[in-house]
Order: structure tokens, then C-alpha cells, then sequence
């Protein structure tokens, strides 16, 4: 196993620099190059993981050219068209129209091979084939659409935004649209702009899992005729045979396929105090934890030597030590675990509690829901301040609708792109490292580039690949 230190991870100097770095550095030597489009013209799009939210992606990209199709189960697919009563969708028939004129394959390494009119592709597969997919692609030259969490791993991340920097004519997205939308933006320019003063501590809360964690593992059962049951484990390091806790929706909280809670819904909620906050890498990330899916014996120290799904919940505490401003605490709850509400809130001030971030300021306080929607200023003169801050970020056409057309649009010249590699990268470091230090079962100390007080978790940094599924 490779890790962080000892491959060509990017330092965090490297991406405080990368704007202007990029524009220095040459195409990969043999990368092919992508095409070159027009604002009349339409884009080739292929899809990884064309069903559920690969599905909701592609229904927003209908008036572009739908040219290939790679998943694992057609089956699945055909279920994003109906009602869960078997009733065609109506909003989804031009997707299936689209769907039937596509060529389709099983395996998106064999679509790569095949399919030379490609020139983009939305990847919405289980997060353990995100980095390995949108790398592929990115080295023919496609431009990339990558769900979030945008990897699995660190390393992983790392990895992309190399390739990404190296081809700077690449658009690429992340999935998290709320970094689209009219009122995150406008979150961003009231706590740039001082409305709540300055900002030392930052809540942040979700109540994922909706899915299957902190439960032992299943036993096997057969699968679907219809899944092709190989492909999906693709990179995974272990084969448990398949049980529908893992495909296809439940398999965010089982350690070789998903990313948890963190992973779900943290690239629509720590993206927000990340961007406005600009407080670099975090420092020292500390979790605490309900007990491990399967984990009946004392707790050792460490988690169990055959991990099976997360915790049910989970508060991790992010300490930015290196923050522009000033030293910033961030705290994340799942599980339905919520921050105590601060004395100096009113009633009418609920905590919504499906998700939302609050910001503690020394003139006030912000709270926002998932995806920054619905923002409440808390505090004396609060409004009269928020009232005069500017409008200074630019607004995306459609807002949180817009994003993936907006990915569209940015390949087309037409519109700069919303959440490229450079900012979701470090971003989903963030995140993961949440899941490192909960790993580890100690809080860590990071660097920018490793964990410099318990070595043994910079594995954790990185992963393990089945044979023929390598970065």
C-alpha cells in the first residue's frame, strides 16, 4: 500500500499555488486532447452509474448528445423511469428516449475503449470507483462530472487534482450542487463580509445515515440475475458476497464501498464554513464515536480487524490551526446528533433537524440548511449589516438546479465552472479526514501532507485495490 508521504501527493503549498502553477504546466505526455466546443455546439455526454442519482444528473442534461451508457445493472436503471408503483415518470421520459438511442456497456473500461466520440462524462457510481473512473476518463481527455464525495480516499484526491492541474482545459465538477445556489453564495459574501463578525467555532450536524451502518455484516444471498455483481466490487479488497444492504443504495455506510455520513452529505454542508472561512487544511481532527458495525468484543484501541459498516453516529471535531483569521473550531454531528443550542438563540430559530451548519460570530450568529438554503441571521443589527454587504460572487444561471448545466456551459466557454477539482479536492480532504481519524480512534495531528503523531494512520491516507483496479 502506498501512502500520502511516499507517492506524489500534492503538498498543500502546491494547491495554495495551483492557479497560477497550472497555467505553467504541460499536458500529460500522451493524454489525448479534448475537443474543442463551440457555445452552439452540443456535448457528447457518456454516464458511469446510470440509474438513481447518475439518473438525476443526466435528466438535467437531455438537450446535449447522450452517447453512451456504462452500468453494472440495467435492471436498476429501468427503475429510475417509474414510480414505485410501476408508473412511467413523465419528467424522466426524455432521459429514457435519450438512455434508449445510447450504446451501452457493463463495464465503463470497455466503454472507454470502444466509444472515441465521447467528450464528457457524469460519474455517479458507489464512491469506490469515483477516482478510479474520472481518472481514466481525464487521461482521454474527457471532462468530468464526479458525484461526492469525489473520492474515497486522500490519496486519491490528490491524484485527480494532478491530473487536472496537468490538463488545465479539463472542466471538471464535483457534484455538490448547493455550491450553485443563489443563497450559499450569498452565505459566503455576509461572513466575508463580516456580518457576524469574526468566526472562531462552526457547527455542523446531518441526520444521515438514511441507510444501513453500525450493523453487523449480512450473510450472502444470491444476486439479481441482472447485476453483474464482479463489476460492481471493481477496486473493492474484499468480496462479501452480495446482499441488497450493499447494492445499490446501502452502501455508503459499509467501509470497502462508501464513505458514511461524512461522505454523503459533508460536500453539502462543511462546503460552505470551507469556502467562506478559507481556513486551509485541518490541523488536528479528533471523532468520537458509537460502536463499529459487527464490533461485539472490547474495544481494543483499534477498530476491528474486519470492518463491516461505520458507526451509527458520530461527533468529529476539526481544529484549523493555520486559519487566515485566527484559530477555527468545526464540529460535525450525524446520526441525528445535534450541537446544543446557544443560549443567545431565539425560539423562532429552530435547528432544522435534517441538516444545517450555524456559524458562532463575536457580533452574531448564521445559520443555514443543507446545501446553504434558507440562511437566518441571529444577532442585533445583524440584518442592517447583511443588508449593505455587496454582491460578489457570481451567480450560476438556474442556481443549485443549474449545476450540472453548468458543467455544460463551462465546457462550452460560456460560464466559469462552479466547483472545479481545485476547490473540491481540498475540501473532500476535509472530509476524509474525519473518516482517517476515526480509523485511528485518536485524534491526529496533520500536516498538510501526513499525520505526524500516529504513524501507523497515514495508512488510512490511501487503500488498498483488487487485482487489475490500481489507480
Amino acid at each position: 500500500m502506498i501512502v500520502a508521504e511516499q507517492g506524489n501527493g500534492l503538498t498543500r503549498r502546491d494547491w495554495l499555488g495551483g492557479a497560477a502553477a497550472a497555467a505553467g504546466l504541460l499536458a500529460i505526455p500522451g493524454q489525448a486532447a479534448a475537443r474543442r466546443l463551440r457555445p452552439s455546439d452540443r456535448v457528447n455526454v457518456a454516464v458511469i452509474g446510470a440509474g438513481g442519482m447518475g439518473a438525476q444528473n443526466m435528466a438535467k442534461l437531455t438537450s446535449q448528445n447522450i452517447v453512451a451508457l456504462a452500468d453494472v445493472d440495467f435492471d436498476h436503471v429501468a427503475k429510475s423511469f417509474v414510480d414505485n408503483k410501476g408508473v412511467a415518470r413523465p419528467e424522466m421520459q426524455p432521459l429514457k428516449a435519450a438512455y434508449d438511442r445510447a450504446a451501452r456497456f457493463a463495464d465503463y473500461r470497455r466503454m472507454f475503449d470502444a466509444r472515441k466520440d465521447i467528450d464528457a462524462v457524469v460519474i455517479a457510481t458507489p464512491d469506490h470507483h469515483h477516482a478510479i473512473a474520472a481518472k481514466q476518463a481525464m487521461e482521454r481527455g474527457l471532462h468530468v462530472y464526479v458525484q461526492k464525495p469525489l473520492t474515497y480516499t486522500v490519496r486519491e484526491g490528490r491524484a485527480l487534482l494532478e491530473v487536472a492541474r496537468r490538463n488545465p482545459k479539463l472542466v471538471t465538477q464535483m457534484g455538490n450542487q448547493g455550491h450553485s445556489g443563489d443563497d450559499g453564495r450569498r452565505v459566503v459574501e455576509w461572513i466575508r463580509g463580516g456580518v457576524i463578525g469574526r468566526v472562531r467555532e462552526v457547527h455542523v450536524w446531518t441526520n444521515r445515515p438514511l441507510w444501513p451502518q453500525g450493523e453487523a455484516r449480512p450473510a450472502a444471498v444470491t444476486a439479481p440475475s441482472g447485476l453483474d455483481w464482479n463489476l460492481w466490487l471493481g477496486p473493492a479488497p474484499v468480496d462479501w458476497g452480495y446482499h441488497p444492504d450493499y447494492a445499490h443504495f446501502n452502501w455508503r455506510g459499509w467501509v470497502p464501498f462508501g464513505v458514511g455520513s461524512l461522505g454523503d452529505m459533508g460536500a453539502h454542508l462543511v462546503d460552505f464554513p470551507v469556502w467562506a472561512l478559507e481556513p486551509g487544511l485541518p490541523t488536528r481532527i479528533e471523532t468520537r464515536h458509537s460502536r463499529w458495525g459487527g464490533d461485539t468484543d472490547i474495544w481494543d484501541g483499534k477498530p476491528p480487524a474486519d470492518l463491516g459498516s461505520y458507526p451509527l453516529a458520530n461527533i468529529t471535531t476539526y481544529q484549523f490551526g493555520r486559519a487566515k483569521d485566527g484559530p477555527l473550531t468545526m464540529t460535525w454531528y450525524d446520526g441525528g446528533l445535534m450541537p446544543p443550542t446557544p443560549t443567545a438563540m431565539p425560539l423562532t430559530a429552530r435547528m432544522n433537524p435534517d441538516g444545517g451548519v450555524l456559524y458562532v460570530g463575536d457580533r452574531g450568529m448564521l445559520m443555514h440548511e443543507t446545501y446553504g438554503e434558507k440562511p437566518v441571521l441571529i444577532g442585533d443589527g445583524v440584518a442592517e449589516r447583511a443588508a449593505a454587504v455587496p454582491m460578489s460572487l457570481p451567480r450560476i444561471l438556474g442556481g443549485r438546479d443549474g449545476h450540472e448545466m453548468n458543467w455544460i456551459r463551462a465546457i462550452r466557454g460560456e460560464e466559469a465552472i462552479s466547483s472545479p477539482f481545485s476547490v473540491a479536492v481540498p475540501l473532500t480532504e476535509t472530509m476524509l479526514l474525519g473518516m482517517v481519524a476515526l480509523r485511528a480512534d485518536q485524534p491526529i495531528e496533520y500536516d498538510g501532507d501526513r499525520i505526524t503523531n500516529v504513524a501507523e494512520a497515514n495508512q488510512f491516507l490511501d487503500r488498498e485495490y483488487r487485482k487489475g483496479w490500481a489507480l
